[in-house]
């Protein structure tokens, strides 16, 4: 029997309260979207609905959701996309832009991304600028994106520099109207895709103690035991459920009291959710990285995924952590177990010199008045994890520890 569909609230301390709206995980979803739609946007007459899909979600699943539209009422466009990194750029938004002016869509018509995390991004962006900001609704189709990237109301795109790619330079703040996540479509991913989900559902279970006291089933990646693999590979909807309703609550709860990432207070700022971000982003821009298949010892694919460097990020920040003090010893292990239980690669063999790392961390966009900024675990010997902290320009040797926690051979 499959378990009930969970609404989870999304508002925010200093705003109005018609800029709150709706995350709801469940199954099934995609034949309701029309009818949600139009209820998230005041109940209008339905007029015109720009449809951005990943050209490689299923088609049975973009022709539910074109139906649903459809038979709610609106005049659909879809537009396809190939969401890749490389096509996250400045050239794409302009494309899509100039097909939704041709359209001749309303300010009041939605537009809605039906695929992963780089599909609301770039969906979410046009929906800002198109017309100075359209209703936007976000279908997430990838374990990532349902957890992490599409609530909090972060768009944008990648730029292109003579100094490298520099990922999500280019956006703004739009939050969605409406958050439908149907889990039915987590059964067509395969298995690294989904698993590269988890990295993201292990950093919630890496900080959810700064901001509830509410234990959520996301901590269970953190057992590294049997029983919880299983369930994860299996991706049994009555477990994937509540993991993702947990993470998307404590993500609600960061970006609820810093919608905009303006707090230094760690106990409030959004920064936080950007746990192993810093090393993340730096490794997934580099060229040339690879990642070993644990069971073949092969490469896995053309680029590192955006999920498994949050995992590696992960390590280098316990890493680094550990080397200020902030993480006990046994700590820095326990993450390390996880991610390997999870079945991901805890290190890397073709990694650059620590400069040239260092170097692509300075671009990031966290990075404040030119120094680096690190969040990190924090948790003394006998203290659980859970929570985190903002450390600015933290010294190069405890940054260079996190790097050689992620090197092969050290």
């Amino acid at each position: 029997m499959s378990p009930d569909p969970v609404s989870i609230p999304v508002s925010f301390e200093s705003d109005r309260s018609e800029r709150s709206y709706e995350v709801i995980v469940g199954e099934s979803l995609l034949p309701l979207l029309g009818k949600r739609t139009l209820e998230a946007l005041g109940n209008p007459a339905p007029g015109k609905a720009s449809l951005i899909a990943d050209d490689r979600v299923p088609a049975d699943f973009v022709q539910s959701a074109r139906k649903s539209l459809t038979d709610a009422g609106f005049e659909v466009t879809l537009l396809k996309i190939t969401a890749l990194e490389t096509n996250k750029t400045p050239e794409t938004v302009t494309r899509l832009l100039t097909q939704i002016t041709e359209s001749r869509a309303d300010r009041s018509d939605p537009v809605i991304a039906l695929g992963g995390g780089i599909t609301g991004d770039i969906a979410g962006f046009v929906s800002a600028t198109y017309k100075r900001g359209v209703p936007f609704i976000q279908c997430p189709t990838t374990l990532l994106a349902m957890v992490d990237a599409s609530v909090g109301g972060k768009t944008g795109v990648n730029l292109a520099t003579s100094t490298g790619l520099k990922k999500n330079i280019v956006g703004a703040f739009w939050q969605p109207r409406l958050v439908l996540a149907d889990l039915q479509t987590l059964a067509s991913l395969p298995a690294r895709v989904f698993r590269a989900g988890l990295g993201e559902c292990l950093k919630h279970a890496l900080l959810w103690r700064t901001f509830t006291d509410e234990r959520p089933q996301v901590a269970s990646l953190l057992k590294a035991d049997l029983q919880t693999l299983n369930a994860a590979m299996a991706r049994r909807p009555d477990w994937v459920l509540p993991l993702v309703a947990s993470s998307v609550r404590i993500k609600a709860a960061v970006v609820r009291a810093d919608e905009r990432e303006e707090s230094s207070d760690p106990a409030r700022s959004r920064a936080i959710l950007n746990l192993g971000h810093t090393f993340a982003h730096a490794i997934e821009t580099l060229p040339g990285i690879r990642l070993p298949d644990t069971t073949t010892g092969n490469e896995t694919g053309p680029a590192i995924h955006h999920g498994e460097a949050v995992f590696l990020g992960l390590i280098a920040a316990s890493a680094t952590g550990a080397y200020l003090g902030l993480l006990a010893t046994k700590h820095v292990e326990t993450i390390r177990q996880a991610v390997e239980f999870l079945g991901m690669p805890t290190r890397i063999e073709n990694l650059p010199d620590d400069e040239t790392i260092l170097e692509a961390m300075g671009h990031d966009k966290k990075a404040s008045a030119g120094r680096l900024r690190l969040i990190l675990p924090v948790a003394e010997e006998g203290e659980p994890l859970g929570r985190c902290t903002i450390v600015d320009d933290p010294a190069r040797d405890a940054v260079a520890a996190g790097l050689r926690a992620l090197r092969a051979g050290d």
